[in-house]
């Protein structure tokens, strides 16, 4: 899930709502969660039994935010058989 304004020069800028945002995203199953750089403190008010689970990115620039986003989910790890 991936959340921000972009400006013409390609900075990242906070939005509100950041709570209700990483709640949707934990409702919807999804476990990676890219935020812009100057939200990072709105992670405090978010429960750490909501925040399990999910990892969080941070950008500053469109140039990071497009690299976290692309960046393929490493695979689960597989139960051995037997």
């Amino acid at each position: 899930g991936m959340t921000g304004e972009l400006t013409l020069r390609g900075l990242v800028l906070p939005v509100g709502g950041i709570k209700n945002k990483v709640l949707a995203a934990r409702r919807a199953g999804l476990t990676r969660v890219l935020l812009p750089e100057k939200n990072r403190k709105d992670l405090e008010e978010i429960p750490e039994t909501v925040r399990q689970g999910v990892e969080f990115h941070f950008a500053e620039r469109v140039d990071q935010a497009i690299q976290l986003a692309l960046t393929p989910e490493p695979p689960a790890p597989r139960k051995p058989s037997g």
